[in-house]
């Protein structure tokens, strides 16, 4: 059977620039509403088209499907956390752990400090932790829940939570991007993590000016008497008490702990609902609505619809219903569709070759250092784009460059530095990566609405391809001293 043929630069710009075309047309037509389904018809028609490309290339159809299947299950993992996710949410509003958040961040936070003092919080859970995502599906959720509550925007107050998560992801030792940029780079830990302060530090300093620029700017429209209230109905509706942080504290107890995340958060989402047994039995039984059944039985399937559909909130009071009714693995099946959608699309074009041809004609144009960093940027942004995942992201570009930075006698800590500047950040800014799902998902904010304001993953990027062009921080690697002649 004869061998396939690689494919040219045309071949390989079929499928990305037809995803672009139908991408535009998507939005164009159902706007806000296009991830809801119109997006994974993109993604899916892109994926047949980058198929066609390949049959004409020489490949198998069965060598394509099987490349799509492998690149459908390395989402797996990704898939069955943001299934656990959505239960969780789900049994941590029934436990009254997210309205207890609510109502102590309330308390707490002031409205101008607030986009600024996210950030924070989340960028130290997140150091402590090593995880962005969980700390998005925890403290992440009750932050957007009690930025409604002061009145203030969700699409600033995801961005604040987004890039503080990711700046904690990022420099934290217990981070898996993290350990896997310097592994494909050919560098060690704490080197690539002392390396990355230079280009995180002051792209972090950056972004807590603009959300403190953002937050003493803005024109609160709750009212004293409007948070009053919602206080008061938090506290009529669930039994807030300190207690119902509890699942908090175990989750990130047992993230500090290196437990992996899957079975960290669906034990977290199993032990909220022990907790909502415990702490709210009576609103438990009014959410389950089976008086049929005794106290414990009945219970049991207020927790079980809980974790399955999420949690409907009755308390009265129109806008805190819809601030505490959401959650549930089902909530969760769209974005698993865009992410199965999407990892097909990339498993197409990585197993014919066609995104190689594009790196290689990427890199053809990088002729100085600063050129070069800037292809690598852009190579990761593109491949979190068109292969929707930051891992393929990190250890492509890493794999693909390593050979030419050592030629150019540059650090491998330079390129570790640079694909987690821009292939770890840029992840949540594409819809329809897993990254970018997930956030959308979890935190009930669009990716296209939060994303003008993830100031630190859009500035960081910038801040790394400033570095390259100046040489500033950018460290060679030192000659060999020559034989001493005899």
């Amino acid at each position: 059977m004869d061998q396939p043929k690689n494919p040219t630069l045309i071949d390989a710009l079929i499928p990305v620039i037809s995803l672009i075309l139908m991408l535009f047309m998507s939005v164009k037509l159902f706007g806000s509403d296009s991830s809801s389904g119109p997006n994974q018809i993109v993604l899916t028609l892109g994926a047949a088209i980058a198929a066609i490309v390949a049959i004409r290339k020489g490949h198998a159809w069965d060598d394509i499907l099987k490349a799509i299947i492998d690149g459908i299950s390395t989402s797996m993992g990704a898939v069955l956390i943001l299934l656990s996710v959505g239960g969780l949410i789900g049994t941590w509003l029934l436990a009254g752990t997210v309205p207890a958040l609510i109502y102590y961040g309330l308390e707490i936070l002031s409205p101008q400090w607030f986009y600024v003092a996210a950030c924070i919080i989340s960028a130290i859970a997140a150091l402590s932790t090593g995880s962005s995502w969980t700390v998005a599906g925890t403290l992440g959720v009750a932050l957007i829940g009690v930025a409604l509550g002061l009145g203030l925007s969700p699409a600033i107050a995801a961005g604040a939570i987004i890039s503080g998560a990711y700046f904690g992801d990022k420099m934290s030792p217990l981070s898996d991007t993290t350990n896997l940029a310097p592994a494909v780079a050919g560098t060690d830990l704490f080197t690539h993590i002392r390396h990355m302060a230079w280009t995180t530090g002051p792209s972090f300093a950056i972004a807590l000016i603009l959300f403190t620029v953002l937050g003493l700017g803005v024109e609160v429209q709750t009212g004293g008497e409007a948070l009053e209230s919602l206080r008061v109905t938090l506290d009529e509706s669930f039994n807030i008490t300190p207690l119902a942080l509890i699942p908090l504290v175990v989750v990130f107890f047992m993230a500090y702990k290196k437990v992996p995340p899957l079975p960290t958060i669906l034990f977290g989402a199993l032990f909220g609902g022990f907790m909502a047994m415990v702490l709210q039995s009576e609103s438990l039984l009014v959410f389950a609505d089976s008086p049929e059944l005794t106290p414990a039985l009945a219970m049991t399937k207020g927790v079980w619809l809980a974790l399955a559909n999420g949690y409907a909130a009755s308390t009265g009071t129109p806008e805190v219903d819809d601030l505490l009714s959401r959650g549930g693995m089902s909530s969760m099946l769209v974005t698993i569709w865009l992410i199965l959608s999407a990892m097909a699309f990339g498993a197409v074009l990585e197993h014919s070759g066609m995104l190689l041809r594009l790196i290689q004609a990427a890199l053809a144009a990088a002729k100085s250092t600063g050129s070069l960093i800037m292809t690598v940027v852009l190579s990761c942004i593109g491949i979190n784009i068109v292969a929707a995942d930051q891992y393929i992201a990190i250890v492509l570009p890493g794999k693909m460059y390593r050979a030419e930075f050592q030629r150019r006698g540059l650090k491998p800590k330079n390129l570790s530095r640079v694909i987690e500047d821009s292939g770890t950040l840029t992840s949540p800014l594409v819809p329809w990566n897993t990254c970018g799902a997930y956030m959308a998902a979890t935190l009930g904010v669009a990716t296209l609405a939060y994303l003008p304001f993830v100031f630190f993953n859009l500035v960081n990027p910038i801040v790394s391809i400033i570095y390259g062009f100046t040489g500033f921080t950018i460290e060679k690697m030192e000659a060999e001293p020559e034989p001493a002649v005899a």
